[in-house]
């Protein structure tokens, strides 16, 4: 059956993803929605997919699934864990006092269809499915998605973050990279007196 007018189909839902909605990976189209780890259900951006076959997971994931297994690798007696604790400790117990549904329903429901409930670090506004882009673990607007100090627009390739705001790798290595003679510190260049 042939494709009319719209894009191409999404690995995830089956659905059409149009061009504004679309991210790629092994030459098969997502959802912004639908990009995301098919275990943990992290939502996934260039920098945190790792594809086996036809899947794609985060890092995390894709390792405890994929990665080395035996003695030393995590899986044995004393392994260090990475699940925060309590994660696998049996059934919880349950909460004898339930929490009033929200009487704000419609809006809630929104907000998780459509992405209203993310807030972008720089503006405070509402980050939607169509401009989001991920970066140091939070969502951001397209168009804020810039070095906090020479204001460059930024990528994926080329961000950098520290305490949660971002930077291009310029301005990082400035900053906050390191310090001495021959590193580009004119302040070191000096001689003492």
């Amino acid at each position: 059956m042939p494709n009319w007018g719209g894009g191409a189909k999404c690995a995830a839902c089956e659905k059409t993803v149009y061009h504004a909605e679309e991210i790629q990976c092994n030459g098969r189209s997502f959802h912004k929605t639908c990009f995301i780890c098919m275990s943990c259900r992290k939502g996934l951006d260039s920098t945190t997919v790792a594809a086996h076959e036809s899947e794609i997971y985060c890092k995390s994931c894709y390792g405890k699934k994929y990665g080395p297994k035996g003695y030393g690798y995590g899986q044995g007696a004393g392994a260090l864990s990475s699940d925060p604790p309590g994660r696998d400790a049996g059934p919880q117990p349950h909460d004898s006092n339930p929490r009033p549904a929200s009487s704000n329903s419609t809006a809630n429901k929104f907000s998780q269809k459509f992405g209203g409930s993310d807030r972008c670090p720089r503006c405070s506004k509402a980050v939607y499915a169509a401009e989001k882009v991920m970066g140091a673990g939070k969502p951001w607007h397209k168009t804020c998605f810039r070095c906090a100090l020479c204001g460059k627009s930024l990528e994926s390739t080329t961000v950098t973050d520290k305490d949660g705001e971002l930077y291009c790798k310029v301005c990082y290595a400035k900053n906050f990279g390191p310090k001495g003679f021959g590193l580009g510190n004119a302040a070191m260049l000096e001689e003492p007196q």
